[in-house]
């Protein structure tokens, strides 16, 4: 590690400094080395104070990457949880030539003896390297699959997906379906006449799609682990991710080693060539039955609990299948050449090299081969083919067909020099997206069209009229911000979190919802109170499904401050009630919580103190899943007894009207009396349930100890509106108390609640609504047509210019056909029409039309304006957002 000075540097322990899979990969391999933020190193060595020891082994099957990726994660999860100064001995080990297997660390703090795990850390690290690989893999494989579907002239009917639209692995296989027609664009071979529908290519889009998927699973997980400190269980976590990967690529590996035989024997007429090429294939593949067993091995170790081994297996697996998937590119590459490319490098007929013989005309030659030759493939196809020549045969001729292939390989093994030159052409093909006529959405996101706008318009305006009743200023933030705000504020929702690309050495996120954000806010400016509403969209790098989005408006409404005991909380679950009732959706309830009853709870059945987070967010998934189906997660992922979690499981049950509920819990003799937090709960939720009912709105709140809200922030109240209609959209708001969030940003506690509207679920509703009513909307709030007949703009110009000086809503049209402008009046729900031709010209009048009533009016030119004015008071249609039968 002599040059290790001239490596790039990757910081850890700083403020907002993280791991990202890539990084770890980088000094896995010697591309970049660790450095630690000084500021982690003073604060860790100023807490030392034991001589307490640490050994741990790196196992001997561990290859040296998977070996110092697993002392990258040692050091980054000790600098995370631990408060030794055994971090400065790690980064000594990682800057050694060679790894030993034995190591030991002095100065560990005693209390940091219980939760340092060398397996965690070997386990996160080459998990880090295998979501890597998988993530660059999954572009190659699928580009491989697109050349070997041009050389065999396969069928592509099995590509004609349509978008399922359900966000599950069909969503994956719609997607890999639209990237391969960017590679077959204009292609003259697939599709070509041969009709070959061979099973290899027609599984291409599930297969390849799932393998998108668990590859995505694995990224979501991995994550979280890479920068997190040593958790009891994730462990387990990991292995069942990598779990559904080791099929994945079992399956794609199979799926790629049968099409290379099928290329091999149907490929190539030249008898000799095919012998060849299967020769050097041959030497270069896994033998029989290699992958198959990789597999099995990973997941007995899994089953056995040998979790590094099971690790290792997958990181070899991957390295097979890789393998496999080269040897079809080099098959389908060379089919797709053609031998006129090998005849000078290869050797012609005999496979062996020769010189041309006297009586050849190569440039006579060179025309037949174009002529006998010449095939068209698809854009995308022809571009990686000539990089593919560019870079195998650019230089000096090869020596034989086996080195050709061993060059190829090593072009497609991510640590080689070309690899990230090849994906990024990859990419680069996938991404030019010639092949669609229109433009895509991206998924879970959507487009507004004209009359969806004007009920969003009447809805917001509704929402903030209600926020502005109640006092609320109106506040903005940023779209995006510094990725060290939003951390550590959601518990395990933060996977979801949309981090954006270092930009001026600041790490940044897109904003996960509007509390985190307006909590930065009232800190950062030194607030003690303040009464807010913010409607604006957030992103969540979720899964879109039906009434789920990445990206959404939210309508907040906020109190922070020291007020009346339970005074804010009543206020805010009445604004929501006074929303959901004035946006008219229909029925709906609002159940309703508190965070230290639930604390209080799982006190009582058992829980530790340091998983009541983790066990709420497996709670909050009560409304989606069945008891079981929790309890599973609970016991088997998380670590409860089945004792404590059936417990649960009687206590969560529990739901009803507020008072009546209240009363059966504070009776004499109740669990819940024993434990403080639940009683000091229980007070509160009385005051607040005898303030909404003499507010008359408790008969919308239900009283559910089921209910917990994932988010970390929670402190006390908290709530979750759901539509009891139809359609069926999830929660549509919910909020709650979080008296500690404000502090985390280095201030003085400030408590605040408030309460988050979830307006495009809403929107989904109102939309339901109308088409179940036979309802339309009208876009526009247009009061006026002024309609000229004939071709004078001056005269239009002038009018209209009268009309909009009056502030009235109007729009002009010039033509001689009188039929097209009623037409335009009655399909824009236009009230009036102002008709103006010669015949009006010459008597000083307008004719005034009311659409709606088909009647009309001559007025005298100079009073048409007061004349619209009085009649617009008592119109028959409304000036804006209008739903009409």
């Amino acid at each position: 590690m002599a040059a290790a000075a001239g490596r790039r540097a990757v910081t850890i322990g700083g403020k907002g400094s993280s791991l990202t899979p890539s990084s770890v990969f980088e000094v896995a391999n010697g591309f970049a080395r660790i450095a630690i933020d000084s500021s982690a190193l003073s604060r860790r060595s100023s807490s030392s104070g034991s001589d307490a020891k640490f050994s741990f082994s790196i196992p001997d099957y561990f290859t040296p990457e998977e070996a110092r990726a697993s002392v990258v994660l040692l050091l980054n999860k000790l600098l995370l949880s631990s408060s030794s100064s055994a971090c400065a001995q790690v980064v000594e080990i990682l800057e050694q030539n060679a790894l030993s297997s034995e190591y030991t660390l002095n100065d560990i703090a005693s209390d940091d003896l219980v939760v340092i795990d060398y397996a965690v850390a070997a386990i996160d690290g080459v998990s880090a390297i295998i979501d890597h690989r998988s993530s660059a893999f999954s572009c190659i494989a699928d580009a491989v699959a697109a050349l070997s579907c041009e050389a065999l002239g396969a069928d592509l009917s099995p590509f004609n997906l349509m978008d399922s639209g359900d966000g599950s692995s069909a969503k994956d296989a719609v997607a890999v379906a639209a990237d391969f027609k960017v590679f077959f664009n204009g292609s003259k071979l697939v599709n070509s006449g041969k009709k070959l529908s061979q099973y290899t290519v027609a599984e291409i889009p599930s297969v390849h799609g799932d393998f998108r998927e668990v590859s995505r699973s694995l990224h979501s997980r991995t994550r979280v682990q890479l920068n997190s400190g040593f958790r009891v269980g994730s462990e387990k976590v990991m292995s069942n991710a990598l779990f559904s990967l080791a099929l994945s690529l079992s399956n794609l590996g199979d799926n790629s080693a049968r099409r290379t035989e099928l290329l091999v024997s149907t490929s190539f007429s030249d008898v000799e060539l095919q012998s060849r090429l299967y020769s050097a294939l041959t030497a270069q593949s896994p033998r029989p039955g290699a992958l198959g067993e990789l597999c099995a091995s990973s997941l007995a170790a899994l089953n056995k609990k040998d979790y590094l081994l099971c690790v290792h297996k997958m990181y070899e697996l991957l390295d097979a299948v890789r393998n496999v998937v080269s040897l079809e590119a080099i098959a389908a590459f060379v089919s797709l050449a053609g031998s006129e490319i090998f005849i000078d490098r290869i050797g012609g007929e005999n496979g062996s090299m020769s010189e041309p013989s006297s009586g050849d005309n190569p440039k006579t030659d060179k025309k037949k081969s174009e002529k006998k030759k010449k095939v068209v493939l698809g854009k995308g196809t022809a571009a990686l083919m000539q990089f593919l020549k560019d870079r195998l045969l650019g230089g000096d001729a090869k020596s034989d067909l086996e080195k050709f292939a061993q060059d190829f390989q090593s072009l497609l093994d991510p640590k080689g020099l070309g690899f990230d030159d090849l994906l990024s052409k990859v990419k680069e093909i996938v991404e030019s997206n010639e092949s669609r006529r229109l433009p895509k959405l991206p998924k879970g996101t959507r487009d507004f069209a004209k009359e969806q706008m004007a009920v969003r318009e009447k809805a917001f305006a509704i929402i903030a009229e209600v926020f502005k009743r109640h006092g609320a200023m109106c506040l903005d933030t940023p779209v995006f911000e510094m990725r060290e705000t939003l951390m550590g504020k959601y518990g395990e929702d933060s996977k979801l979190i949309y981090d954006l690309a270092d930009q001026g050495g600041e790490l940044c996120s897109l904003r996960y919802d509007l509390t985190v954000p307006f909590a930065r806010y009232v800190a950062m400016n030194g607030l003690t109170s303040f009464k807010r509403y913010q409607i604006a969209k957030v992103y969540r790098r979720d899964n879109p499904s039906k009434g789920r989005y990445r990206e959404f408006y939210q309508c907040d409404f906020d109190i922070a401050g020291q007020f009346e005991k339970m005074g804010p909380d009543f206020e805010v679950i009445k604004i929501l009630t006074e929303l959901l009732d004035e946006l008219d959706i229909g029925d709906y309830e609002v159940k309703l919580n508190h965070r230290k009853l639930l604390d209080g709870m799982l006190a009582i059945c058992g829980v530790p103190q340091e998983k009541f987070r983790t066990i709420c967010s497996s709670i909050d998934k009560l409304d989606k899943q069945t008891f079981e189906q929790v309890k599973k997660e609970m016991v088997e992922e998380k670590g409860l007894t089945e004792e404590t979690a059936d417990k649960i499981g009687t206590f969560v049950k529990h739901r009803g009207s507020p008072m009546e509920l209240l009363s059966t819990l504070k009776q004499e003799g109740s669990e819940f009396l024993s434990n403080s937090e639940a009683e000091l709960a229980l007070n509160e939720l009385e005051i607040l349930f005898k303030a909404l009912l003499k507010s008359k709105c408790i008969n919308r709140v239900v009283f559910d100890l089921s209910l917990a809200r994932g988010l970390d922030y929670y402190t006390g109240v908290i709530f979750e509106s759901v539509f009891k209609g139809g359609t069926q959209v999830g929660s549509i708001a919910a909020g709650g108390r979080y008296d500690n969030l404000i502090g985390m940003f280095g201030t003085k506690q400030v408590p605040a609640i408030g309460v988050s509207l979830g307006i495009e679920r809403v929107f989904n509703i109102m939309e339901q609504l109308q088409k179940d009513k036979n309802q339309e909307i009208r876009a526009t709030e247009t009061q006026v047509l002024v309609s000229i007949l004939g071709d004078d703009l001056s005269l239009g110009a002038e009018v209209v210019s009268e009309l909009w000086d009056a502030k009235l809503k109007a729009e002009f049209m010039v033509n001689k056909r009188v039929n097209k402008h009623i037409d335009r009046a009655r399909g824009s729900k236009i009230p009036y029409m102002v008709i103006i031709g010669d015949q009006e010209l010459s008597k000083g009048v307008v004719k005034l039309k009311d659409v709606a009533k088909v009647e009309e009016d001559e007025v005298p030119r100079g009073e048409l304006v007061a004349k619209l004015q009085k009649l617009l008071n008592t119109s028959p249609y409304e000036c804006h957002a209008q739903i009409v039968d």
